[in-house]
């Protein structure tokens, strides 16, 4: 599986009581760790038992250290040298299980930079039968540039996964090649112009409706399949030429809720290699994106988990 993952970060995930804003504050305890949705995938893929390489670019100084750092943990990182400085990010995780997720743009691209990347991403297509485009891209690069390497996939025989949000999710629809993984606001965002990025609980049976009826539209308007997630509700799987499955996610301990999503996106991929059809390998996605809340990490679950939690998706039509 190759993952197109530019935007790298330095995470810092920071524990404290209660977050107040305008106060000084100090956090209990922080944790410091190479970060970004694309290595959230990769680090998900990979302990599923996938052959995941990341393709990112590693700016500067703390670029090369975010790359050290990725080898020390064994993820497969392809690094494209670019200028300026890898961005932060700051996770803030309160006692009542609020998050609060704070993102920096990253560095700017040059026009010739955002063309060695995506290069660099077409010559391994050949290697993979996946390619998931995930997370923010950084400033410069073009709107549809995960729209472009999508159909660069499927014309080298690969599937295609994009996850993003706002104008370049709708990029991605449109161009017709891949497969969305928006979350329910996120595709009603695009849908219907709500700027809301937080999926609100809700009645189940509308949360579902809400959900299922957004992945249809999502493939009306051009992608190939469309997996729109409702947080602990669950999934609503949408795909060319087929029906709307709902997926009824598994009951887990929540420990750390950020990067759910991408750890869906990693099993998603693995089992899509593994010649899994849409609606199959979106539920054991499901099955992994809830087995990663379970840890404290970011994108890191147990495999064994992921299986057991597997048969406890539900698949309702």
């Amino acid at each position: 599986m190759l993952i197109a993952g530019p935007n790298l970060t330095i995470d810092r995930t920071l524990t404290l009581a209660e977050l107040r804003p305008g106060e000084v504050l100090r956090f209990d305890s922080a944790v410091i760790t190479p970060g970004g949705k694309g290595v959230n995938v990769v680090r998900a893929a990979t302990a599923l038992g996938g052959d995941a390489v990341l393709v990112g670019v590693v700016p500067g100084h703390t670029g090369a250290a975010v790359a050290a750092m990725l080898a020390h943990e064994g993820v497969a990182l392809a690094g494209i040298e670019v200028g300026g400085e890898v961005r932060s990010s700051a996770i803030v995780l309160e006692r009542s299980g609020r998050v609060t997720v704070m993102n920096e743009p990253g560095p700017e691209l040059r026009a010739e930079d955002w063309e060695r990347y995506a290069a660099a991403v077409q010559q391994r297509l050949a290697e993979h039968d996946v390619l998931a485009c995930s997370g923010s891209l950084p400033p410069g690069a073009p709107e549809d540039a995960y729209a472009q390497l999508a159909a660069a996939a499927v014309a080298a025989g690969a599937a295609a996964i994009v996850d993003v949000t706002g104008e370049r999710l709708g990029a991605a629809v449109a161009g017709g090649a891949a497969i969305v993984t928006p979350n329910l606001a996120e595709a009603e965002g695009l849908l219907h112009g709500r700027a809301d990025e937080t999926v609100e609980a809700g009645d189940p049976e509308e949360v579902r409706g809400r959900a299922c009826a957004a992945a249809e539209a999502l493939v009306a308007r051009g992608a190939r399949g469309a997996i729109v997630t409702a947080a602990a509700a669950g999934a609503a799987v949408a795909e060319r030429g087929g029906g709307v499955t709902w997926l009824r996610a598994p009951r887990v301990t929540v420990r750390n809720p950020v990067g759910a999503g991408d750890a869906l996106v990693g099993g998603l991929g693995v089992a899509l290699e593994r010649g899994e059809p849409l609606a199959r390998a979106a539920a054991f996605g499901v099955a992994a994106g809830a087995a990663s809340v379970e840890t404290d990490k970011a994108g890191t679950l147990d495999a064994a988990r992921a299986a057991a939690l597997a048969d406890e998706v539900a698949d309702t039509r």
